[in-house]
């Protein structure tokens, strides 16, 4: 193994660390920076005999797409890597593109190393990556995190997202490429100056003169992240003693809450949200400090496909219906990215959504479970036609099984890996 290879080998080992892992997949585009992760991590995973897999995300926003997914296929066969292509069909036309497809694309890797048993996923973003995002971050007058820029750890959806490149920069990564004779594929949309990102690339060439260089603001992206660290640390402390999960809700005692300082009020917060929702990134800073003076006024609100549903005592985050109204998953299968049923085998037509008003109708021991109304109504069941078979946490069990996919103590550590 190249120098390279041994430098994105050594990274992987030290972020996955500890962890038991059941395969390494990793995300490729064909550009240069995945490309070469894909070859070096698949050499790393072969020496230790693990699995292995990539996967591409056939946005279908270029006409090129299908061809370029073709593209990776064949160069993944030729080194004797298992590779998937799974399709993106989702954007309507309406928002913003870039953030609805990075959005969609954690989504879809994750589903999908839910279905291989993967549970780690690599991704390619390098050192140019981050000084990219920090400049774009620092215009907006980003805090901590966002000038913490990339974090090399994420779980998200229950599968823990690495970056080893973030010290390399994208230049090396084509030269070692180059020296082993494979080709990649250059996206036209990373020289369109109407994205942010091509601005910021733009910038910091002109900001190299005055010493602002990608070294420079990785230096202080890495002094950011440490920052973080130890505001999520206080968080994760916090949380342990008032933060508790509740049937899938998280549930916060208010006193407790009361008591801390305001931005880890406000990251505690923003925590419970993705964990919930299943977000990749929380809310934007404006609306999380909206929803925490409203947790603290007793008023409702709903923020990232939550509720937050006021209380005397406790102050309870949980999945707003609107959000997984039109969600439908096969019985066995993870749905929202959280619940999972277990139940007796039957003849098939079985599918989980939400129970709504029309399946909490036809449980008629819900106020019994002491759950309130708003959380049950987006919590899931097993339905059959338009019948409810099972909501267990509905009280109507039917001799099947409810849990969530991620436990207490997962919510917890997750606040160490943002």
């Amino acid at each position: 193994m190249s120098g390279v290879a041994d430098r994105v080998g050594a990274r992987i080992a030290d972020l996955i660390g500890p962890d038991p892992v059941s395969g390494l997949g990793v995300a490729v585009s064909g550009g240069s920076d995945s490309l070469a992760l894909m070859l070096c991590a698949a050499k790393w995973a072969a020496s230790r005999d693990i699995a292995f897999r990539a996967v591409t995300i056939d946005h279908g926003l270029r006409a090129e797409a299908a061809r370029e997914a073709g593209e990776v296929a064949a160069v993944a066969r030729a080194h004797g890597i298992a590779h998937d292509i799974v399709a993106w069909g989702g954007w309507t036309g309406q928002g913003n593109l870039q953030d609805q497809a990075r959005q969609a694309r954690y989504a879809l890797i994750g589903d999908w190393a839910h279905d291989v048993g993967i549970s780690h996923v690599a991704l390619g973003h390098t050192a140019d990556d981050q000084a990219e995002t920090l400049l774009m971050r620092l215009a907006r007058g980003a805090g901590v995190d966002g000038l913490s820029a990339i974090p090399e750890r994420r779980l998200f959806q229950g599968v823990t997202f690495l970056r080893p490149l973030l010290d390399i920069g994208r230049g090396e990564l084509r030269d070692w490429l180059a020296a082993q004779g494979q080709d990649w594929i250059d996206d036209p949309s990373n020289e369109d100056a109407r994205f942010d990102r091509v601005k910021a690339r733009q910038a910091l060439d002109v900001l190299a003169p005055l010493g602002i260089g990608r070294a420079q603001l990785a230096v202080v992206a890495a002094n950011m992240a440490e920052a973080r660290k130890a505001l999520n640390w206080y968080v994760y402390l916090a949380a342990r003693e008032i933060a508790r999960l509740e049937s899938g809700d998280v549930v916060i005692a208010s006193a407790g809450f009361r008591a801390l300082p305001e931005e880890i009020k406000r990251r505690m917060l923003a925590h419970a949200l993705c964990w919930i929702s299943g977000a990749p990134y929380p809310p934007r800073r404006r609306p999380l400090v909206d929803l925490v003076n409203k947790a603290l006024n007793g008023e409702g609100a709903t923020l990232h496909g939550c509720r937050l549903l006021p209380g005397r005592d406790e102050i309870r985050l949980t999945r707003e219906f609107n959000a997984v109204a039109g969600l439908r998953s096969e019985a066995g299968a993870i749905w929202d990215g959280r619940w999972r049923f277990a139940g007796p085998a039957g003849d098939g037509g079985l599918e989980i959504a939400a129970l709504g008003e029309a399946g909490l109708s036809q449980c008629p021991d819900w106020r019994e479970t002491g759950m309130p109304r708003a959380s049950l109504l987006a919590c899931p069941a097993v339905w059959r036609g338009d019948r409810v078979v099972a909501a267990p946490l509905a009280g109507l069990a039917n001799g099947w099984r409810q849990v969530l996919a991620r436990d207490e103590e997962e919510f917890l550590s997750a606040l160490m890996m943002r």
